[in-house]
């Protein structure tokens, strides 16, 4: 069969996209000859402002730069006869010629929204989306929808550009998709600032990417509101993180914060521990704020009798009545302990002087009797009674190790086995505590009680929130300013202890400590359309919804082709041999392929891999995936992507998930990691809501 005949466009519109690239690079040379004149005035004035000016120089003539990723990748054409009659080119960056007319907008300008959105139905006053596909700047195809047409077929369809995308070949690092956002998630990326945009996406519907497009384009829409306050992204491990870190940069954004809930205190606190699963439950749940609240109010001594505190010659009298109920007060009053502690000291000067008043004292005094009084260590022991000075890690140490104080705290919210598993002996130091990864929302919440968590971004991203137990919701809320979020996940990937099950009870849990008002907007999303998962593959994976989440619809694939899942049933002293068999097979054709199984599997394969001298990348020890083989446990697997995916022993999951559902949840996010192949291997049987 001869070789389809090239787009009539073809040679024009190549000619244009090189002319674009060599605007780009003149805008680059002119952004680094602005940006040495800074620096070099930087280094000889030494001042605050030139400095500021530099590092927006440095910070434009990065974001300028696309590397070798594709620099346009489409364009639009108003119908004359509804618009304007306009051309506009899309692209990852916005290029202008010396005369300052656009050559490129870029993708996040309003401009550009029918290009993503515009369908034959409702065209959005276009006559044409002009889809480049292209190796760089060489355009290898050009594909049209005429959407003045309603005759025409690739108008109502997938253009081949997304299929091609999607189908690619996978490397260790996820790409963005700029060139093939898809309307639903659009929608989503230009949300407003000023809201909590939930979205509930099945696995390959691209939730991942829309959040950190998201973030992109609100840096892009409101750069000077959140130069003060950044954007914060929380992953689920740092194997994801280190999966997902190009995305940004490749859109020009590096001013953005990547963290897990655990990275985001390592300074102040070094998980050394894991918590048995009851034990991280308990510690989950959204009662413990109380706790905590009731523990520290619990640290200070009410008053038995009246306080007698000499200042010079003077007697002071503070009665335990007044001032218990002054305590109260301001327990009920105060926005953190240190900011009740401080008003509790001033009024107990107030009062001193006013009594001193009463006594015939000069007015005149004031500034002599407040501050004996200030400096007076009577006093100061007496606010040290009432209400002690404490850090978080003392707190927490309490709540752990106290049992009595415990017993009292949890009282009416706690049944007594549960506060009885919190019980851990304290370490004789602070800095030695073993703290675990759930310890970490409880130390946070003590901090924003005793003082405030002084760090606030303009914007959080949270994937994976699903599996967020209601006290990191709240360490992740607190953070966001203004209640600003996008929260991202999966309810049938839902696995980790005192996970959420629906996504109104992880908005109670954000609304309960985010720094918001009354009118807080809130806007539930959903993504079904699956980009990346083969349709044959997905179908089978969805067999395991009914069980594990049957109030979230299935997510149907765009890709009706593919190849089917591979179960290979075999003899269980046959299983590590098969497994490198089929990696071996699948490497020859495929460029990453994951192997996802429980631990001990993990450890025999890796033994295996290493003396047979193949390099793999063990998610267990690294970060990067990095060769083309990944051996991966079942929950860091959430978020990546193979070429091909290999699942072991499928009944392993349920043993290793919190309970079954959870077990069967790991597994359904085993099976939907591949982009191409799955293969199942397995000596024990299939779940049976897989078998028929």
């Amino acid at each position: 069969m001869e070789p389809a005949a090239p787009h009539p466009d073809h040679e024009a519109e190549q000619a244009y996209l090189r002319s674009a690239r060599r605007a780009l690079d003149a805008m680059i040379e002119r952004a680094d000859r602005v940006r040495r004149d800074a620096e070099a005035s930087a280094a000889a004035e030494k001042t605050v402002d030139t400095r500021i000016v530099a590092a927006k120089a440095v910070q434009r003539s990065r974001s300028l730069d696309v590397g070798d990723l594709a620099l346009c990748f489409g364009r639009i054409d108003h119908d004359p006869d509804l618009a304007d009659d306009e051309t506009w080119y899309i692209g990852r960056r916005h290029v202008e010629d010396t005369e300052g007319a656009p050559l490129i907008v870029d993708w996040r300008a309003p401009i550009s929204i029918p290009y993503y959105r515009a369908t034959a139905a409702d065209p959005m006053t276009l006559a044409l989306r002009r889809r480049f596909s292209t190796d760089v700047d060489e355009l290898l195809a050009v594909f049209d929808e005429h959407l003045d047409d309603p005759t025409s077929t690739t108008a109502v369809g997938i253009a081949d550009p997304v299929l091609a995308e999607v189908e690619a070949e996978r490397s260790g690092r996820m790409r963005d998709i700029v060139s093939t956002i898809a309307g639903e998630q659009d929608e989503i990326i230009r949300a407003p600032l000023d809201r909590c945009v939930v979205v509930q996406g099945g696995p390959g519907t691209g939730k991942t990417a829309v959040g950190l497009h998201r973030a992109a384009f609100l840096l892009f829409d409101h750069r000077e509101g959140l130069h003060e306050h950044p954007i914060l992204v929380v992953g689920p491990s740092r194997v994801f993180l280190r999966y997902i870190s190009s995305v940004l940069p490749s859109l020009g954004e590096t001013a953005v914060t990547e963290a897990t809930i655990e990275s985001l205190l390592e300074a102040q606190f070094r998980v050394r521990a894991t918590d048995p699963v009851e034990v991280a439950e308990i510690k989950g749940r959204a009662e413990l704020a109380v706790v905590l609240r009731r523990l520290l109010r619990g640290m200070g001594r009410p008053l038995d009798d009246d306080v007698v505190i000499p200042i010079g010659s003077r007697r002071l009298t503070y009665t335990a009545a007044e001032v218990n109920a002054l305590v109260d007060d301001l327990w009920d009053r105060s926005t953190t302990a240190q900011n009740g502690r401080a008003a509790l000291t001033t009024a107990l000067i107030r009062d001193g002087w006013r009594q001193a008043l009463r006594r015939g004292a000069d007015p005149t005094e004031e500034p002599t009797v407040s501050g004996a009084l200030r400096r007076s260590p009577e006093l100061a022991k007496l606010v040290d009674d009432l209400w002690p000075s404490v850090g978080p890690a003392v707190l927490v140490r309490r709540l752990l190790g106290n049992r009595r104080a415990r017993n009292a705290a949890t009282a009416g919210l706690l049944e007594r086995a549960d506060a009885d598993l919190l019980h851990r002996s304290p370490a004789k130091k602070v800095g030695e505590e073993p703290w675990t990864v759930a310890d970490l929302p409880l130390l946070d919440e003590a901090t924003e009680q005793l003082s405030g968590v002084r760090r606030r971004y303009g914007h959080v991203v949270v994937d994976e929130a699903q599996d967020l137990s209601p006290m990191a919701l709240r360490l992740v809320a607190r953070r966001a300013e203004r209640g600003s979020m996008t929260i991202l996940g999966d309810l049938a990937q839902a696995t980790a202890p005192g996970a959420a099950d629906r996504w109104d009870v992880v908005v109670d849990h954000l609304r309960s400590a985010a720094p918001v008002d009354d009118d807080w907007a809130v806007e539930m999303r959903a993504l079904t359309v699956g980009y990346r998962v083969p349709g044959p593959i997905l179908e089978f994976a969805n067999r395991l919804l009914p069980a594990v989440a049957p109030e979230v619809p299935p997510p149907i694939s765009i890709r009706s082709r593919g190849l089917p899942a591979v179960d290979r049933r075999i003899g269980a002293d046959e299983v590590i041999r098969t497994i490198r068999d089929e990696v071996a097979r699948l490497g020859e054709t495929r460029a990453t392929v994951g192997v996802v199984a429980v631990d001990d599997v993990l450890d025999d394969l890796a033994a295996g891999f290493r003396s047979d001298g193949i390099a793999v990348s063990d998610t267990r020890r690294r970060v990067g995936l990095d060769e083309a083989i990944a051996l991966v446990s079942p929950t860091t697997a959430k978020g990546l992507e193979f070429d091909a995916t290999v699942v072991v022993e499928p009944a392993d999951f349920e043993r290793v998930g919190v309970d079954r559902a959870a077990g069967l949840r790991l597994l359904y996010v085993a099976l939907t990691r591949s982009v191409q192949e799955l293969v199942i291997v397995r000596s024990g049987a299939l779940p049976a809501e897989l078998a028929g």
